[in-house]
């Protein structure tokens, strides 16, 4: 975070012999070196060992390596006969084989039966495959132990010196679960960076693993301030508007991959502010507001905030999302904080360039940035000069499309909520003919 200001110096400044020399104007950011202050200002959180269930959603900050085979046994894939395929030969419908029963194997058994010549084990799904068996034949090709000599379509209840009839031949290996044919002992399963959703979970505990080192996911606390904000479902007054960019920005940061806390509406008052920012620093690794980065008479942010040291408040060349704030609550190891404008399009718009990559990177993902894609823009568009403009469209993948949604104003949220993408228009273009290629960030990908 440089937090640094350039001036410059005209001739007539310097000449005017007794004159106060003129301020200078304050320094405008791009976009990207923003981007590139805040980013450099961020890392991710330091790995800690979580039990799996708590792991979800999480990268891993480890290869993980098996342990054991997995099935750890040779185990049986249908309910059936475990058997010797030599004596299935020939077995047709009219002339079966017929198989002395010497045992029933369920899932877990210990201690399991031999399988000598001319003989079966009834076994069921999962369990492990019997010494001497060399296949197993399903029930549905067998008379299921009934002595009818018609196909089971289930296995009977377990019969002293039963025998059982298999109606066809049964290939070496048939309906057997290989040890290790899944995953070998020795084998990386699962490589650091990869995030953690229900199926990792699942081959992790498959493996053995009841813990995994991962980097957390990260705390985001989220407010909004204003006076003239209040809940939704509560009585509007004069002047007075709901609460959404918290929703919004909440939202957004859970979707990002965070562990997210509403706080809510703070009203213009800077003690009542500075208490709700020292209540929440505990459980919080960055702090995401809304509102008072502008130069409102009312707005106490930036009192509120300087008074931490540590931050800086600055004008980039964007619309919607000028005014910006960024630093640190509590010096260099402090919390990050990321101060949005309030208008609703500019708080979304600032969150998905700023803040989603400070999550992203904290949780140490490698996709940090939304997909941008080129797309055709059938519609002129007109731009600010010196502004990069991100103007919310939806994008057509089948033919490559852009169509802008609503106006450019940044109190648009019904159009917002319309919206798939941003259409991108460059700080040094005023004026897109139609059909012209525009750069889109993806927003739902």
């Amino acid at each position: 975070m440089t937090g640094s200001t350039e001036h410059s110096t005209t001739p007539a400044a310097c000449c005017d012999a007794g004159a106060d020399p003129a301020p200078a104007a304050p320094r405008l950011w791009t976009v990207d070196e923003h981007l590139a202050d805040v980013l450099s200002a961020v890392g991710p959180l330091p790995a800690i060992e979580l039990q799996l269930l708590d792991a979800q959603g999480c990268r891993l900050d480890e290869d993980v390596v098996a342990d054991g085979d997995l099935p750890p046994f040779d185990n049986s894939s249908m309910d059936g006969y475990a058997l010797r395929t030599a004596d299935t030969t020939g077995a047709t419908d009219a002339y079966p084989s017929v198989l002395s029963v010497v045992g029933d194997i369920a899932a877990g058994a210990g201690e399991l039966p031999r399988v000598g010549p001319g003989q079966a084990a009834r076994i069921m799904t999962g369990a492990p495959l019997p010494p001497g068996a060399r296949a197993v034949a399903p029930v549905e090709w067998t008379d299921g132990g009934t002595g009818t000599g018609v196909a089971a379509a289930a296995m009977t209840a377990p019969v002293p010196d039963e025998e059982v009839r298999v109606l066809r031949p049964v290939a070496d290996g048939a309906h057997i679960r290989r040890r290790g044919s899944d995953v070998a002992a020795g084998t990386k399963v699962l490589e650091a960076g990869t995030r953690l959703g229900p199926t990792q979970l699942g081959l992790l505990a498959a493996i053995g693993r009841a813990t995994v080192k991962v980097r957390p996911r990260p705390r985001v606390v989220v407010l909004s301030t204003g006076s003239e904000l209040v809940q939704p479902g509560e009585p509007v007054g004069p002047g007075q508007i709901a609460d959404s960019n918290s929703f919004t920005l909440t939202a957004a940061a859970q979707e990002a991959g965070a562990i997210a806390y509403r706080v809510g509406a703070v009203p213009d008052d800077a003690e009542r502010l500075r208490a709700v920012l020292e209540d929440q620093l505990g459980r919080a690794d960055l702090i995401v507001t809304s509102g008072g980065v502008s130069v409102g008479a009312y707005d106490v942010v930036k009192e509120v905030f300087e008074t931490y040291g540590g931050m800086d408040f600055r004008k980039l060349r964007m619309q919607p999302g000028k005014p910006q704030g960024f630093g640190r609550i509590g010096g260099a190891s402090g919390v990050p904080l990321l101060a949005l404008p309030g208008n609703p399009v500019s708080a979304y718009i600032s969150f998905e360039l700023f803040v989603r990559p400070v999550i992203r990177t904290m949780l140490g993902a490698a996709d940090v940035h939304r997909p941008v894609v080129r797309a055709l823009c059938p519609t002129a568009l007109r731009s600010p000069a010196g502004r990069r403009q991100f103007l919310r469209g939806r994008y057509s993948a089948a033919d490559g499309t852009v169509e802008p949604v609503g106006g450019a104003e940044s109190h648009l949220v019904g159009a917002l909520a319309r919206a798939d993408c941003l259409i991108t228009v460059p700080e040094d273009v005023t004026d897109l003919p139609a059909g012209s290629a525009v750069d889109v960030v993806l927003l739902d990908s």
